[in-house]
């Protein structure tokens, strides 16, 4: 099962960038933004399809909560974002819990990672290739390029996607059946156009790489990588799952382009990659008892961060909450105060339902970190731990303003409203949830819901007669888009 869904999460994330044939046979002649292209697809449809298709992303696919990898992935997208040539810069990350070696980009700015391409990089550097790849398509609007010959074909498309996602939710099998009747006969076009793609896409990553003073030789070591995961699974995938083609010419190629390049070494990963690293490890382990295991063996090896910080995770996991401390005491003081070796220690607080100890150094961390999203979606969740609902709430409803898109932020929002008792506060953080998760029928039931409710004010009724207007313009936009 879980190779099939990692087969389908290939093909789901990738179709958008190549389903569409392509009037141009030089791949690097690339529309400016004024030229005839450019006019049909504008940077504006490009970011409500992607947006309205990132909706969907939200409902159909699983994501990895974990809003400290987030952070570090955020901030690794923006250190590598002002030397990239994308011009519009409202991007949205997708962070999924996949244990594939996978990322994506879509029109619109949307960059999806698997939490299992973290797992599969071997230093920073590697990781940041592949981010910068992904920018590269969007900086290089690939698939303003594929629009305007075949635009008629691109509902149809779009639909047969859409229509092997909702399949795919039940049967993984037969959403990607459905995916590849809709490619139909045309997929060895789309799959050459793709690959001549992907080689201005490594081109210009590399660039992105250089620029952010990343060693450009990073990008093939983690081609390399990805054909060896190809070989391991002892097959060749079908032509029409391979989004990122790798082949020992491209290998070649991404070698031959690194060394004519300015020399950037590396020095060593920065902790924060090893800390995520390990993070990572336990969450995508087999089980908690072999997380561990490795980590125990880690740490008999060598005494780095990663080993350290590995293991009190998977002490956490394994809730023998005593090790975890012992195993944080023995750090070293710089990375016994790292902020993310201190986050997790208050988890482990919140399992054991120490809830004033968590309390205690929440605060402290908030005081040091006062706009870390993570430490304050921590802060929320304590406060609401030690019953402290309003506090919580002015917390989330902060976090809400500043984040809006984040669905994790809106559901435990709906949770504390619920357990402050305000019935109308949950059914508009519910109504949010379910328009940013593509459920348009679920908002407008909580909109009925919300006008049954005693006491609502000329202000409430507006609020919800709006909002109403708002999903059923949304209901009808995506209708039309997809």
């Amino acid at each position: 099962m879980l190779m099939r869904n990692t087969i389908f999460s290939s093909l789901l994330f990738s179709l958008l960038l190549i389903a569409i044939p392509s009037r141009a046979e030089d791949p690097f002649n690339l529309p400016l933004l004024n030229d005839g292209t450019s006019s049909i697809v504008s940077l504006e449809s490009e970011y409500r399809l992607g947006r309205n298709w990132a909706r969907i992303l939200r409902g159909q696919a699983p994501m990895l909560e974990d809003p400290i990898t987030y952070q570090y992935l955020e901030d690794l997208l923006w250190r590598l974002l002002p030397h990239s040539q994308v011009q519009d810069r409202r991007l949205e990350l997708f962070l999924l819990a996949n244990p594939s070696f996978n990322a994506f980009a879509v029109p619109g700015g949307v960059i999806g990672v698997h939490g299992g391409l973290i797992l599969a990089a071997e230093s920073e550097g590697e990781l940041a290739s592949v981010i910068a790849h992904e920018l590269a398509h969007l900086s290089q609007r690939h698939f303003a390029q594929r629009l305007e010959e075949e635009r008629r074909n691109r509902p149809l498309m779009l639909a047969g996607i859409l229509a092997g996602i909702l399949v795919a939710a039940a049967d993984t099998e037969g959403g990607v059946a459905v995916m590849s009747s809709t490619m139909g006969a045309s997929a060895q076009n789309q799959l050459a156009f793709s690959r001549r793609n992907e080689q201005e896409a490594d081109r210009v990553g590399m660039q992105t790489l250089v620029s952010a003073n990343f060693d450009p030789h990073t990008m093939p070591q983690m081609f390399s990588r990805l054909q060896r995961n190809y070989q391991f699974y002892g097959q060749r995938p079908p032509e029409f799952l391979l989004t990122h083609p790798v082949t020992e010419s491209r290998i070649a190629d991404s070698l031959n382009r690194a060394s004519q390049l300015p020399d950037v070494r590396e020095k060593s990963n920065s902790t924060e990659f090893s800390l995520i690293k390990a993070r990572m490890d336990v969450q995508f382990a087999k089980s908690p008892v072999a997380s561990l295991e490795h980590f125990r063996n880690s740490l008999s090896r060598n005494t780095s961060a990663y080993s350290r910080y590995g293991l009190m995770l998977a002490a956490i996991a394994n809730q023998d909450f005593e090790l975890a401390e012992q195993t944080r005491a023995q750090m070293p003081v710089e990375l016994r105060q790292h902020p993310y070796v201190e986050y997790s220690r208050i988890e482990g607080l919140l399992q054991q339902e120490n809830y004033t100890k968590a309390l205690e150094l929440t605060r402290q961390l908030l005081a040091l970190y006062p706009d870390s999203r993570p430490v304050r979606s921590l802060n929320a969740r304590v406060l609401r731990s030690n019953e402290q609902l309003s506090a919580s709430l002015r917390e989330y409803k902060s976090l809400a303003r500043d984040y809006p898109n984040d669905t994790q932020i809106w559901f435990q929002l709906a949770e504390t409203e619920g357990l402050a008792g305000n019935t109308l506060g949950v059914h508009e953080a519910r109504i949010e949830y379910f328009m940013l998760t593509a459920q348009i029928d679920l908002a407008l039931k909580q909109i009925t819901y919300a006008r049954r409710g005693k006491g609502l004010t000329a202000s409430d009724i507006a609020r919800l007669d709006q909002r109403e207007q708002e999903a059923r313009a949304l209901r009808q936009e995506m209708k039309e888009q997809f």
